[in-house]
């Protein structure tokens, strides 16, 4: 089985809320992808546009600090975390990837705001775009729909 083991269906109503997408400018022009594929998704979702704010960090290692910040605000609903860590030579990309994923857990569990997970760990630059427009869809539109998702389901948790 791949995929989803669900149906696609439109993400839920955004219509009021208030996001935050947070994106590593590192390999830029993939992040700006991911971004773009995240923004139409949540404007498709109801979100308005003067819900929706989008803030640039250097690098995937600076995302969790960003999101936790924002987080904390108590202004959004949801943040939405998009970067992109391609494997080299060296085991920097064991270290960026794997803390940045475990910061953003922490940082979305010490909040209670949902952080969806959409930085890229892949192979090399191609498997990096299939992902971020290509082949494989948008995982900046994908990590959005799961960011509204949670969202929901937490507000409809905490009876608001």
């Amino acid at each position: 089985m791949t995929g989803r083991t669900r149906p696609a269906e439109p993400p839920p109503d955004a219509s009021r809320m208030r996001v935050a997408v947070v994106a590593a400018a590192f390999h830029d022009r993939i992040a700006l992808s991911l971004v773009e594929g995240a923004r139409s998704l949540l404007l498709a979702a109801g979100l308005p546009e003067s819900s929706l704010e989008v803030r640039w960090v250097p690098g995937a290692f600076e995302l969790p600090l960003a999101c936790r910040g924002l987080a904390g605000t108590g202004r959004f609903d949801a943040v939405v975390a998009l970067g992109c860590v391609i494997r080299g030579e060296t085991p920097h990309f064991d270290f960026v990837a794997g803390e940045a994923a475990r910061g953003i857990m922490r940082s979305m569990l010490d909040t209670g705001v949902p952080i969806a997970f959409g930085v890229l760990t892949t192979e090399d630059r191609a498997q990096a775009w299939e992902r971020a427009g290509g082949c494989l869809g948008n995982k900046g539109a994908d990590s959005a729909r799961a960011a509204v998702e949670m969202a929901a389901l937490l507000s409809d948790v905490r009876g608001k």
